[in-house]
């Protein structure tokens, strides 16, 4: 059995709060422990304490995982105890060397097989997927990332909507052989089941996700049906 991923391309918590209910509602058995990993941004204090008050409001057991200071020794036993995993923004490129480097990578992957529900925003929409858009080695400008998780194929583009270079370089890149995959808009998710297409949701009206690739020699951008979630 494998589980759910869901995409955000970008938004504060607040602003997503209708997507981070639906990312609660896939999880296997109610009231699910969900862990914030919070890698990417060096484990910013006050992004943990963001998201402790965001998911207290919602039916939830919340908790944290931090590795720069890291105060869990077996990581195994922790990993295995929690049923949704939500990773903030950031730095992708940091977050993966990381990752790798306290084997957090391939336990994430065999919760994923277990069933449990990975999400994210930006560096946390970026990590699940072969390929990215990053900003992470230079704010001034984007470049790609060719060292994502894979659990998902092709490459992801957050923040679709929410910075100019981000729609002409991700076309750019597609045109010229980058892997061909999906963007989203600041406030908009993709979901994933077994590594499949499941739908696209939003938390605004504006807030859309794509489908990029090349067809004939040409780079073809297709609005994905985005639902728009309340509450």
């Amino acid at each position: 059995m494998s589980g759910h991923i869901v995409a955000i391309g970008g938004g504060d918590l607040a602003e997503t709060r209708p997507l981070l209910s639906y990312v609660l509602s896939l999880a296997p058995r109610p009231r699910p422990r969900v862990c914030f990993i919070p890698t990417a941004s060096g484990d910013a204090e006050g992004y943990i304490a963001r998201f402790y008050r965001t998911f207290a409001r919602l039916d939830c057991v919340p908790c944290d995982l931090t590795l720069f200071e890291r105060s869990v020794g077996d990581l195994a036993a922790f990993v295995a105890e929690q049923h949704v995993f939500y990773v903030g923004g950031g730095n992708t490129a940091n977050l993966l060397v990381v990752w790798r480097r306290h084997g957090l990578d391939e336990l994430l992957r065999e919760a994923y097989e277990r069933g449990a529900v990975l999400s994210g925003t930006s560096a946390g929409m970026n990590c699940w997927f072969e390929a990215s858009t990053t900003d992470s080695f230079d704010k001034s400008r984007l470049e790609p990332l060719e060292d994502g998780l894979g659990l998902l194929g092709g490459s992801a583009c957050p923040h679709y909507d929410g910075e100019e270079q981000r729609r002409p370089l991700y076309q750019r890149l597609v045109a010229n052989g980058f892997p061909p995959g999906y963007a989203a808009d600041n406030q908009a998710a993709i979901h994933f089941e077994d590594g499949r297409l499941v739908e696209a949701i939003s938390s605004s009206a504006q807030a859309r996700a794509y489908r990029v690739e090349l067809e004939d020699g040409s780079v073809v951008e297709r609005e994905l049906p985005t639902r728009l979630l309340t509450g």
